[in-house]
């Protein structure tokens, strides 16, 4: 239900409107003077602010002025008895959504409210949305090697200084470099990111520094490249060691005179870009391989910061694994899931290759296949998703081994597991459908549309 507040010394005109509004479900609180719904204003959540221009005490162009400084997304509607044009126009660039002469017509003022209430609505969903997409995921650790990295790139972001990052594939390379921008004096302009590992050394520079129409078959327009897009900004060359020798030494070029020149073009072009390099493999081993520019390594590494692997930092397992949990119930839906002490030092203990990444894939594979707590039992068990799973003593035998080469994905290998837990948790509850929902932690309606996805039987 939206909440309205009216700002009028007129007890007549604030009964009216309070009677009109609250037939329609709005939940309203009226003030007689601008000094006590600034208060209120500051206090409590309003939806919309229906507000007279001229009052004893404080002036309605006052209020609006010091009620947007103190919400800046909250609709202003402006009313008074002696409209003009040209107080409409003063209200409207001091930010009111509207201006209503009294008295005020029926059917406007629902209309100009509806109106105003659903603008409001999209400026917030809008900056929940915005904060969603350019949000930067927290580098979580307490680990000595994650406070020096957080303290480098404090140190080293406000600078234009460019930086190589080093590290295991998943161990959280380009998080280092988006907080780079981040907290850069360039993080209003877009960081641009180029991976070269996945594009053909054949469209490599094309994609870097673009091309002119008809430069090669099938250049039928003209293409921006990435250094372009990224200018004012930050490019992030991800994984820069497979970069093929022609395009390093072009990118050489553009770091040491700050242009580049399009492909089949001629002309010049000026480019302001902070580069951020990242390679999980030793450049310098890549330079005595004839594989990497010396001379680019040098320009790229002017500050270094090397990721270590999960494994060195064992001790940070908990709060990353609780930050999953978290993130992962909350994107399906569902309560957050505990994780007992004795799994957290399972997790501990295995040796994770994968790194950040692989744990949580982990973690969503334990939540998917777990119970309301997860166990060190469950780590054990679903820790190597190609192992077979083996039986503890007094309980069942072991299931078969699940031939995991079926899977093209890890979402087909989600939906199975997925199934085969529903399945087995309503046979062992006698398909007690009400008593499987509580078991496994869902509703009872999710639980249903579970067994109809996958079309699940009693006594298949």
């Amino acid at each position: 239900m939206a909440k309205i507040l009216i700002i009028d010394d007129e007890r007549s005109i604030r009964s009216t409107l309070r009677e009109i509004l609250e037939y329609e479900d709005y939940e309203v609180e009226d003030v007689d003077n601008g000094v006590d719904g600034l208060q209120l204003i500051e206090k409590k959540d309003y939806d919309l602010v229906l507000c007279d221009i001229k009052m004893n005490r404080m002036d309605g162009m006052e209020v609006l002025t010091e009620g947007l400084a103190i919400k800046p997304d909250l609709p202003f509607i402006m009313i008074s008895g002696h409209g003009t044009v040209e107080t409409a126009v003063e209200a409207s660039k001091k930010g009111a959504f509207d201006f209503i002469s009294k008295p005020p017509d029926l059917n406007r003022l629902l209309i100009t409210v509806r109106n105003a209430l659903d603008r409001g609505s999209l400026v917030v969903e809008a900056k929940v949305l915005k904060r969603k997409v350019s949000k930067v995921r927290p580098i979580l650790g307490d680990s000595q090697a994650i406070i020096k990295i957080k303290e480098t790139i404090d140190r080293v972001a406000p600078t234009d200084a460019r930086v190589l990052v080093t590290g295991a594939n998943g161990s959280g390379k380009e998080l280092v470099a988006r907080w780079l921008h981040e907290k850069s004096h360039r993080s209003s302009a877009p960081i641009i990111e180029v991976n070269c590992a996945a594009i053909p050394s054949e469209l490599i520079e094309s994609e870097l520094f673009g091309h002119e129409k008809g430069s090669f078959t099938s250049a039928i327009k003209q293409r921006i490249g990435k250094f372009e897009s990224a200018n004012g900004g930050t490019l992030f060359l991800d994984e820069i060691g497979d970069m093929s020798q022609s395009a390093q030494a072009k990118v050489l070029r553009a770091l040491q005179e700050n242009k580049i020149t399009r492909v089949g073009g001629e002309k010049e072009i000026d480019v302001d870009v902070r580069v951020v390099a990242a390679t999980n493999k030793d450049l310098l081993k890549e330079i005595e391989a004839g594989n990497f520019r010396m001379d680019l390594y040098h320009r790229l590494s002017v500050i270094l910061i090397h990721v270590p692997p999960l494994i060195e930092r064992k001790d940070d397992i908990p709060l990353l694994t609780q930050a999953f949990l978290d993130e992962i119930c909350s994107e399906y839906g569902m309560p957050v899931k505990k994780i007992s002490d004795a799994a957290l030092e399972a997790l501990k203990s295995l040796p994770w290759t994968g790194n950040i990444r692989e744990l949580r894939n982990m973690v969503e594979r334990l939540i998917i296949l777990s119970d309301k707590i997860i166990t060190d039992s469950d780590v054990k068990a679903f820790a190597n998703p190609s192992a077979p799973v083996t039986a503890v003593a007094g309980e069942a035998a072991a299931a078969p081994q699940t031939d995991f080469d079926q899977f093209n994905n890890f979402q087909e290998y989600k939906d199975y597991a997925e199934r085969e837990y529903i399945k087995f948790k309503l046979e062992k509850n006698n398909w007690n459908v009400s008593k499987t929902a509580d078991d496994i932690d869902i509703q009872r309606s999710h639980l249903y549309s579970k067994i109809e996805k996958f079309g699940l039987k009693r006594g298949e």
